[in-house]
């Protein structure tokens, strides 16, 4: 009995894509270029997901959640989507025009003290809002995209968002 659970588990998992190719998008560190193209691509902004080399739950994000499909295709299809280490000493243009490392990026002018953290920002560049930490599911990552797109951060707070949601789908 054991073996097959085994067995079938690959089978029930589903699809999984290289979030590396299908999440993130090629990018320069160039902020203000990515606001521009997401403003022409007619998208509700850009993510910036701040990581570290060795932060499990970046890696945990990684492996269950922007792995997903349809995660992959809901963020590519609203939003620009990059990623920048925290601690990493590439250049970094902000949506100023200011170039910096991006360690100074992250700390200085977003205050990220902890990995995963994502940051929304609409195509003028200005911040929407902020999510630190993981999600519980590809479900849950899906409902803060939601919650971006539309504006529900102007009137509430994401965990009472995602408890309407999950009391919505029971």
């Amino acid at each position: 009995m054991f073996g097959l659970v085994l067995v079938a588990w690959p089978a029930m998992a589903g699809e999984v894509r290289d979030p590396a190719v299908h999440f993130f998008q090629d990018s320069f560190n160039d902020l203000s270029e990515e606001a521009e193209i997401a403003q022409e691509e007619g998208k509700a902004g850009v993510l910036v997901m701040f990581e570290t080399g060795d932060c499990p739950w970046c890696r945990r994000m990684k492996d269950t959640v922007l792995n997903q499909p349809q995660v992959q295709d809901y963020f590519r299809a609203h939003f620009r989507v990059i990623a920048i280490n925290a601690e990493g000493d590439a250049l970094v243009t902000g949506f100023d025009g200011v170039e910096v490392s991006e360690t100074e990026f992250a700390l200085r002018h977003n205050r990220v003290r902890a990995t995963p953290a994502f940051l929304f920002f609409d195509p003028q560049g200005k911040l929407l809002t902020r999510y630190t930490g993981t999600t519980r599911d590809p479900q849950e990552f899906i409902w803060l995209g939601e919650y971006v797109v539309g504006a529900h951060f102007k009137t509430e707070r994401f965990s009472r968002y995602k408890r309407k949601r999950r009391e919505e789908s029971s």
